[in-house]
């Protein structure tokens, strides 16, 4: 028996509070993962989990070895990966939190997966701000201030966002000279999932201050307000990563340039760790090279 199986063994059955879940989880049978902690406890010299008709929980002494154990996991784990990223190409699993533009992302997400084929993405698409600690994030995009010392980020440059809409929504309601002209179109605002505020447009009337805008439709998705744009349906408050192109072919045209303009500081962001494992530095590589080269 392999003491680090039993302590795996263990630790699974404190997480999900059966035998029979943890061995789903192991891919063994209940009866070998009874028989792992059994052994365990046996090494040890004491008895880790109270067994009874009611279910199980944990001895005292079964409390105190399992945060030991979750650190001996941990180093296991990180020197194999620190291991494997001299001798092997980047494998493994890595959690990533991007902002919700879809039409933006997936061909990135699409291109990482071909270069680097072993490492395993599990992808969190939103507006929301995550915890990237607490919430067990490897990788993180955030648009805007960095405030936790805990992070590691390397910057992706300026997100600007405009006024944009489709030269055919111009023809046939005209092309606003001011800001105040704004209040008679058809304006596509958005909703943020997590607060469900609408989203503040830039409007700065030189003579009397901001100017409110009467939305037309909201939504929380950039990828229908994007969508709505190009199919002349209204004015949309856009990231230039997706309508860059776009405007590049003639599909959208800027509205009240110079004039309504906002600039977001993109990071790519990950807890401080010195033993990062060799997917994550493939991952942050990529990724900004990625936003260099575009």
């Amino acid at each position: 028996m392999n003491l680090v199986d039993g302590i795996t063994a263990f630790v699974k059955i404190a997480d999900l509070g059966s035998f029979a879940a943890a061995a789903r989880e192991l891919n063994i049978s209940p009866s070998a993962v009874s028989k792992l902690v059994s052994k365990t406890e046996e090494e040890l010299g004491t008895r880790l989990l109270n067994r009874n008709t009611r279910g199980l929980s944990l001895t005292q002494e079964g409390e105190m070895f399992l945060e030991r154990s979750r650190v001996i996991l941990d180093e296991l784990t990180s020197a194999k990966e620190e291991l494997s990223s001299i001798s092997g190409e980047p494998r493994g699993k890595l959690r990533v939190s991007l902002p919700n533009m879809p039409s933006f992302f997936l061909p990135v997400i699409s291109r990482f997966m071909a270069q680097y084929p072993a490492v395993t993405l599990e992808v969190d698409l939103s507006d929301r701000l995550v915890d990237v600690i607490d919430e067990g994030f490897d990788a993180v995009i955030r648009v805007g201030q960095l405030s936790d010392s805990r992070l590691t980020a390397r910057s992706l440059g300026n997100c600007a966002m405009n006024l944009v809409a489709s030269p055919d929504y111009l023809r046939r309601y005209g092309v606003p000279a001011t800001v105040d002209d704004l209040r008679s179109h058809t304006c596509i605002q958005y909703r943020y999932p997590s607060s469900g505020r609408t989203e503040p447009w830039p409007l700065q009337h030189p003579a009397s201050g901001v100017v409110d805008v009467i939305p037309s439709l909201i939504c929380n998705s950039t990828d229908v307000r994007l969508g709505l744009a190009l199919d002349s349906k209204g004015i949309a408050f856009m990231p230039g990563l997706l309508t860059e192109k776009y405007i590049a072919s003639g599909e959208l045209d800027v509205v009240l340039e110079n004039i309504v303009e906002q600039n977001y500081e993109m990071n790519l962001v990950w807890p401080t760790n010195k033993y990062a494992p060799s997917r994550l530095k493939a991952f942050t590589d990529f990724i900004v090279n990625y936003f260099i080269d575009r």
